[in-house]
């Protein structure tokens, strides 16, 4: 009986490890290595864009503040026009987004 409860763990053993140089394999292959750079590349952009958003609320945060503190001391109202922080900070569309390909 113990002979065959080893004979199940090297087994278990060789299948793990026979798949695990498998996928190291796969990996070394030049395909392999161009999926890992563009999962890696993906996750860069979405991280990116995350710290973006979350550093134009800031300044938009920010900006509402700084109006709110200055027009409560001089009671001046100083805000240029009644649109949204948001919209005055909008990305301008793309040189040849218009153009069809």
């Amino acid at each position: 009986m113990k002979r065959l409860f080893w004979v199940g763990v090297g087994v278990a053993v060789g299948v793990t490890a026979t798949r695990k140089v498998n996928e190291l394999t796969q990996k070394a292959t030049p395909s392999g290595i161009g999926t890992s750079l563009g999962e890696g590349l993906r996750e860069l952009g979405a991280g990116l864009g995350a710290f973006g958003a979350e550093v134009r609320a800031g300044m938009n945060e920010r900006s509402e503040e700084l109006y709110a503190m200055v027009e409560d001391t001089t009671e001046i109202p100083l805000r240029p026009d009644d649109t949204p922080t948001s919209a005055r900070h909008a990305r301008a569309p793309r040189r040849g987004a218009s153009h069809a390909r």
